[in-house]
């Protein structure tokens, strides 16, 4: 792909957003200023409703109950952003979970589980991957199926067992912090992989590509990205993200069964939405998302210290999912309405003039 191609077809993206910006009044109106905003309302409310939410212990649970959520919002992100969507992340996360349990429990030694746990991320990435890219099925379809699919084979590994006799040594990530802080190793890791996904999109042709690839598909292949391979990659590294999520959730819980990660996937759309991410592709940043992961964690902690009913905890998730999708994407809906309605007032036959046809 020749570079001025490239650059010019990234400049008719929204992208990367608000990191070359030089003008103070428009980075004050955007969507991450204003949830900056949002995340310290939430630290002042969970300060007044409950005298723990800025203790320690508390964000330490805080990070580690969120870990898991916010590392799958990283490759999600990606994937929204290329105008695709992966609803199967917490399947994967659960069939990494029941692997790992089973293998395990077959006496298998630790790092050879982690290599085979890696592969089948690796697989059920491909898996999506390949059937959007290749075979041309719409993301939504494939990956509702395939969280069917990959939610069964963790049900087929270990059916009603639970495995939960793992070494100290692992299942302390859920009980320790790093090098004895309160920064728990799933925040952490987080931590990490937010700085290595934030520099790939914001900093590299690739990310750029990823942008362009989410404003129009058909321009990208035009100028030469090579859109199929990227996002089977997308894909691919959504699949082992997840399947170290499966890790740390498996580890965490000191448990392995076939319902690890049940239903999280809503949480990491939720999540990446929340944070900017346009549902419609080609706008987002990775400081949005680490915000969203932020706020998402607040609330669903402060609701957890009021003793919020965890029945209805669904709720505050549908609400955020709904404002993400539809405050930020205002204007273009709007601006939809309002050429939908223009154009069915061009189309609409005239009214004869009173009088017209008569001498």
């Amino acid at each position: 792909m020749e570079p001025d191609r490239d650059m010019s077809l990234a400049a008719t993206v929204d992208a990367p957003p608000g990191w070359r910006s030089r003008i103070p009044a428009r980075n004050m109106l955007r969507w991450e200023t204003g949830l900056a905003v949002v995340v310290v309302a939430i630290g002042v409310l969970g300060v007044t409703t409950s005298s723990e939410f800025l203790t320690g212990t508390n964000l330490f649970n805080l990070g580690l109950q969120s870990g898991e959520i916010a590392i799958m919002a990283l490759p999600m992100a990606l994937i929204i952003i290329s105008g695709e969507i992966d609803l199967s992340v917490a399947s994967i996360m659960g069939m990494a979970s029941a692997v790992l349990g089973y293998l395990f429990g077959k006496g298998w030694p630790m790092p050879a589980v982690f290599v085979v746990v890696l592969l089948v991320g690796i697989l059920a990435g491909a898996i999506n991957g390949l059937l959007v890219t290749r075979v041309g099925l719409p993301s939504l379809a494939v990956t509702i199926g395939t969280l069917g699919l990959y939610r069964g084979v963790a049900n087929i590994i270990l059916g009603p067992n639970t495995i939960s006799n793992f070494p100290t040594a692992y299942t302390n990530i859920g009980v320790n912090g790093v090098f004895g802080t309160n920064l728990s190793f799933s925040a952490a890791i987080f931590i990490v992989l937010a700085v290595i996904f934030g520099v790939v999109l914001h900093f590299t042709p690739a990310g750029r590509s990823i942008y362009a690839m989410g404003a129009s598909p058909e321009a990208a292949t035009f100028a030469g990205i090579r859109v199929k391979r990227i996002k089977t990659l997308l894909y691919i590294t959504s699949g082992v993200i997840c399947s170290l999520a499966g890790v740390l959730l498996t580890f965490r819980l000191s448990t392995a069964v076939n319902t690890n990660g049940l239903g999280l996937e809503l949480d990491v759309v939720a999540v990446v939405l929340l944070g900017g991410v346009s549902i419609f592709g080609g706008k987002g940043t990775i400081a949005g998302v680490v915000l969203g992961v932020l706020a998402f964690a607040g609330i669903s902690n402060a609701l957890l210290l009021t003793n919020f009913n965890q029945e209805a905890a669904s709720i505050p998730v549908g609400i955020l999912l709904l404002i993400s999708v539809f405050v930020p994407n205002m204007a273009q809906l709007t601006r939809r309405l309002r050429d939908a309605i223009a154009r069915r007032s061009r189309s609409a036959p005239s009214a004869p003039a009173i009088g017209a046809g008569h001498d």
